[in-house]
């Protein structure tokens, strides 16, 4: 049986409508076009339903015949959210109050969507953490109320089965997959006190006793929490809004690492600067982070947070995995030229490079073999439109938006785990005709005095470093473990003390007729002139300096642009030795 096609719904100042995706790429008849304005639209977790909001009306269809499941008469509406089985709708609509009513009204609804009825109400006042957390089988949800996890079981909400209560607990991510479901809650530091995130498994809340793990940190003013797909670990990016130390306009950002078994560590990044994305492959053996001032790193690190693989350095703020974990695509989007890198994860090998300028938004579809891209207001207010891509960088179907109007948002219709099963990878762009948009080989400014003379690395602003399988010294080599890495710098250092030796032992001339008189004793032979001697002894100091230079550069180090300039005086200072040498 041939997979389904996914679905692309758009919503912008035209109204809301649902597009095939590839290979047809064209409106889906089942669904009649809304042409009022929307303010929120949503797939459920199956793809099976969808729901949108548009100032009148909250309606819910299914998807595969575009049969009307409910029709909500909420005007108010501003989010809508399923559960995780499509059995519970979730509105949300902003808190007001009026003179006849200080209190206000109740402004989260949860509706059953077989029969319409409105199972509980609640007042919710912030839009940040609206919608109540499910479990995948929906057995528990829960609420964050007043600093206090409210959990309840198998969607009675009339009820609250358990409570968490921790001093001021302001996030909380309830776990995917199967039971037992774990909670990781962000508690913030106060009075000189540590931050602290920690895993409870339900209902085992008795204290910090019953905690899964547990890792406290200081310099943290908010927190993003990660769990991945098989809820073994969690990747806790802890943030403040200032750096201190001036480093930073962007605050200051650390990663931690914590695992229901209780392991928990800080990951070392080797670049400084900010972090931009951090993202669990499917898989939930690894992870990627993107981090480092411009142009910054891209690492992969496994559970053990060692790095398994370094893509250097480029125009980057954003990775994607796909689906199946078998891509992953690093980009710049936002205030970046919108390059992006897709990358063969088993082989770590480069596909394609396409450029998307002006992309506000990025989504893998869910068969793994298409991408879409999209320039959305209100984050760019001209030029709105998307284009679906096939990763080998091909634009197969493009749609700008007509001028005066703007586009919103994009979504892909999600599927069931297994749907879309991981096919081989391509390397030949596939055929369209659009082609593709292979960024071409940008060349840096060069002022008019440097324009006809060769390019020299000390002209490039930033020196950018290769993928790890493309550095000289480690080509196709696998990366090295700690031990291993140790045991490789301690033999560096021997074999570099051993050829400082060499160098530092005199040597014979090879010409018998030397043009200074060496002295009868003395280790470094003399012209007689105290003024000469000194020069050629820091010209010497200096050439050694060069040789040390070149030998770590052959090793694979980055050397700075002051090393490489100084590299470039080599031939300037030997004519100048061999012109002291001869007494020029």
């Amino acid at each position: 049986m041939a997979p389904p096609t996914p679905n692309l719904a758009v919503r912008g100042s035209q109204g809301t409508s649902v597009l095939l995706g590839p290979p047809n790429c064209e409106e889906n008849a089942a669904f009649q076009r809304d042409n009022r304005k929307s303010k929120f639209m949503v797939f459920s977790k199956d793809g099976s339903l969808f729901g949108w909001c548009n100032g009148d009306k909250v309606t819910v269809m299914k998807v595969v015949d575009g049969t009307i499941v409910q029709s909500l008469d909420l005007p108010k509406t501003a989010m809508l959210e399923f559960s995780p089985l499509g059995t519970v709708l979730a509105t949300w609509q902003p808190y007001s109050k009026t003179q006849d009513n200080p209190q206000g009204e109740t402004n989260l609804h949860l509706w059953d969507l077989q029969t319409g009825t409105c199972l509980k109400s609640f007042y919710q006042k912030k839009v940040q953490g609206w919608c109540p957390s499910w479990a995948d089988d929906e057995s528990i949800s829960v609420r964050n109320v007043n600093n206090e996890l409210h959990f309840f079981e198998n969607n009675n909400f009339n009820t609250i089965a358990n409570k968490l209560h921790l001093q001021k607990v302001s996030e909380f991510v309830l776990s995917p997959g199967p039971q037992p479901s774990k909670v990781a809650v962000y508690v913030p530091g106060s009075k000189g006190a540590p931050s602290f995130v920690r895993l409870y498994q339900y209902p085992n809340f008795g204290g910090p006793t019953c905690a899964l793990a547990n890792k406290s940190f200081f310099k943290s003013d908010r927190v993003t929490m990660l769990w991945n797909n098989k809820a073994t670990a969690v990747l806790v990016t802890a943030s403040t809004e200032v750096d201190k130390t001036g480093a930073s306009y962007y605050g200051e950002q650390t990663l931690h690492y914590l695992a229901i078994n209780g392991e928990s560590a800080v990951v070392q990044l080797p670049k400084n600067g900010p972090i931009y994305d951090v993202v669990w492959s499917p898989s939930s053996s690894e992870f990627c982070v993107v981090y480092g001032f411009m142009p910054a790193k891209a690492t992969v690190f496994n559970l053990k947070c060692d790095p398994v693989f370094d893509f250097g350095t480029g125009p980057r703020n954003a990775a994607f995995y796909s689906p199946q974990g078998h891509i992953l695509v690093l980009a710049g989007f936002g205030n970046l030229r919108g390059q992006m890198e897709v990358w063969d994860m088993k082989k770590y090998k480069q596909v394609s490079k396409p450029q998307a300028p002006d992309a506000t938004y990025f989504s893998w579809c869910p068969d793994g073999e298409h991408i879409v891209t999209a320039t959305c207001s209100p984050r760019l207010r001209v030029s709105n439109g998307y284009k679906i891509w096939h990763y080998t960088g091909t634009v197969l179907y493009k749609e700008d938006s007509p001028e005066g109007t703007e586009l919103w948002e994009v979504l892909w219709q999600p599927f069931p785990e297994g749907t879309f099963p991981e096919r081989p990878i391509k390397y030949q762009a596939a055929v369209s005709e659009l082609g593709t948009t292979e960024a071409k080989p940008a060349q840096a400014y060069r002022p008019p005095a440097l324009r006809n003379k060769p390019a020299t690395a000390s002209s490039k602003l930033h020196e950018e470093e290769p993928p790890q399988n493309l550095k000289p010294s480690s080509a196709g080599d696998k990366p090295l473990s700690k031990t291993a890495l140790k045991n490789q710098k301690k033999r560096e250092a021997k074999k570099a003390a051993k050829q400082e030796a060499k160098t530092d032992e005199p040597q014979l001339p090879s010409d018998p007729a030397p043009t200074c008189p060496a002295p009868a004793a003395g280790p470094t032979p003399t012209c007689g002139d105290p003024e000469t001697d000194k020069k050629i002894k820091n010209l010497k100091k200096k050439l050694k300096a060069i040789e040390q230079l070149k030998e770590q550069q052959a090793a694979g180090k980055t050397l700075e642009k002051n090393q490489i300039e100084k590299m470039q005086k080599e031939a300037q200072l030997l004519q100048e030795l061999e012109d002291l040498e001869l007494g020029v």
